[in-house]
C-alpha cells in the first residue's frame, strides 16, 4: 500500500464534520484532532516552520528549498480538514474494492445499501482500478482528506529526497471550508507563498481556475395568525407568501435545470408557520453581470410582495460570499499551464472546467494568493456513495511533486 493511501485511510477515520449552525471557528472542536495529528506527522517527517493556530485550527508548515533553489518562487499546497455537514463523518469504515469490474458494489448488505453503477456512469472509466468506498452509512471524506493525504505524501517524499530540485514549498490545512469559512482566518502573510494550489477537486485530470460568484439570500416573511374559522380577510399566511416568492424566481434558473456556466437560485432551506417563515437561498453565477442581476432580482421580488401585501411583510437580505477567481488569476496563466503539462507527463488527460461551487482558493485569490484548484481523484462528494480511486490519488501525489520541481527550475 502506498504512503498516500495509508495516510488517507488513517485520516478518514477522524470525524471532522463542520457545522454551519455554529458561530465559532472552527465550527466544531473535533477538527483540532486532525490538525494535531498532521502537526505531529509533519514534525516527524522533518518539515520546518510548523505553525498550529490553536485558536482557529489552521496548520501551516514548510518543505525547505533544495540546495541551489532558495531563490525560486514559493509554491503552496492547500487542503481543508473538515467534511460536509450533509452526511455524517463519524465512524467511517473505508473499504478497498480491488480491480473494479464496473458493476454494482454492495456497500452494506444488512441495510441493502448498493452503489449502483447505472446511477454513477462516470465510474465506468475506472474499471480495472482500485476504489475506496464506505459501508454506505457515512461519507468517505475524500473531500478533502484525499487532498491532505496527497500533500502530506508529496511533502514526505521531497523531504526524504533532497536530490529533487524545488523551491520552498508551503503547506496549509484549513477548517470549515465546507461551510464557506475556510479562508476566514487564513494568514496569507504568514503563509508567504507567491502562489498556491488548493488540492480539492474531483476526478483525475480536473483543473479549475473558475468558480461561481456566490451570494447568500435570506427571506423572512411576517404573517398574521388568526383562527382559521374566522380568518377571512384577516389571516396573512407567511408560508404561502414564501411560496409565492419562490414562484417569482425563474423556474429554469434552479440547480436541477442548470449545468456548465449556467447560474441558479437555490432554495436551500425553509422553515416557519403562519406567523413567520424564513427561507435561505444561495445565488450563483460565473458571469459577474448576471450575478449582480440575480441579486437585484431577488430583492425586487421581495419589493413586489411588499407592495402587494404591505410594507414590512417581507424582509430580504443578500450577502456576497466569494467571487469568480478567474478575475484574480488572469495574470497567472502559468499555474494552469504548468499543471496541464505535468498531468500530460503523467499520462493523464487535463480537463480545464469551471467549478460549479467554490473552494478556499476562490477567496484566497482575492486575498492576494493566486490559487487555482487541482483534482484529488475522488467522486460523489458529500454522499454515502463517495469514492476515491487509489491509482488516481497516487498520480495526484506525483503531480504535486512534478509541480514542485517545475517551480524550482
Amino acid at each position: 500500500m502506498s504512503n498516500t493511501i495509508e495516510k488517507f485511510l488513517r485520516y478518514v477515520k477522524v470525524d471532522t464534520q463542520s457545522d454551519e449552525a455554529s458561530a465559532s471557528t472552527p465550527s466544531t472542536a473535533k477538527q483540532h484532532e486532525l490538525a494535531k495529528m498532521l502537526a505531529a506527522e509533519l514534525e516527524a517527517m522533518g518539515a520546518s516552520e510548523i505553525t498550529y493556530d490553536q485558536e482557529h485550527c489552521y496548520l501551516y508548515a514548510s518543505v525547505p528549498a533544495s540546495k541551489g533553489c532558495e531563490s525560486a518562487p514559493v509554491l503552496g499546497f492547500i487542503a481543508h480538514m473538515d467534511t460536509s455537514p450533509a452526511v455524517t463523518g463519524a465512524n467511517v469504515k473505508p473499504r478497498i474494492v480491488e480491480n473494479y469490474d464496473g458493476k454494482d458494489i454492495v456497500l452494506n448488505k444488512e441495510e441493502n445499501i448498493i452503489f449502483r453503477a447505472e446511477d454513477f456512469p462516470e465510474v465506468q472509466k475506472l474499471q480495472g482500478k482500485d476504489l475506496i468506498v464506505t459501508d454506505g452509512t457515512t461519507l468517505l471524506g475524500a473531500d478533502d482528506k484525499a487532498g491532505i493525504a496527497e500533500i502530506m505524501a508529496a511533502a514526505e517524499y521531497l523531504l526524504a529526497h533532497p536530490e529533487v530540485k524545488h523551491g520552498k514549498i508551503r503547506l496549509g490545512f484549513t477548517p470549515d471550508e465546507e461551510i464557506g469559512a475556510g479562508a476566514d482566518h487564513f494568514d496569507v502573510k504568514l503563509f508567504g507563498a507567491d502562489f498556491a494550489y488548493t488540492v480539492d477537486g474531483g476526478e483525475l485530470g480536473e483543473l479549475e481556475d473558475e468558480t461561481f460568484n456566490a451570494a447568500s439570500g435570506r427571506l423572512i416573511v411576517h404573517g398574521r395568525s388568526v383562527h382559521p374559522g374566522s380568518a377571512k380577510g384577516r389571516m396573512v399566511n407567511s408560508i404561502l407568501i414564501a411560496q409565492e416568492f419562490e414562484s417569482l424566481l425563474p423556474e429554469f434558473q434552479k440547480p436541477m435545470y442548470t449545468a456548465g456556466y449556467e447560474g441558479f437560485f437555490h432554495l436551500d432551506s425553509i422553515s416557519g408557520n403562519v406567523e413567520e417563515t424564513t427561507a435561505d437561498y444561495i445565488i450563483r453565477d460565473h458571469d459577474r453581470a448576471l450575478f449582480e442581476h440575480k441579486k437585484e432580482l431577488f430583492l425586487d421580488c421581495a419589493d413586489f410582495l411588499n407592495r402587494k401585501y404591505g410594507s414590512g411583510t417581507v424582509d430580504a437580505v443578500v450577502q456576497d460570499s466569494y467571487y469568480n477567481m478567474k478575475e484574480a488569476l488572469a495574470s497567472h496563466a502559468h499555474l494552469i499551464e504548468n499543471a496541464r503539462a505535468a498531468l500530460k507527463e503523467l499520462g493523464a488527460e487535463p480537463v480545464v472546467s469551471p467549478i460549479r461551487g467554490g473552494t478556499d482558493g476562490a477567496r484566497l485569490s482575492f486575498m492576494g494568493l493566486p490559487c487555482p484548484n487541482l483534482c484529488t481523484g475522488g467522486g460523489n462528494y458529500h454522499s454515502r456513495f463517495e469514492y476515491a480511486c487509489i491509482q488516481s490519488m497516487e498520480t495526484v501525489t506525483e503531480l504535486l511533486i512534478r509541480l514542485a520541481e517545475r517551480y524550482g527550475e
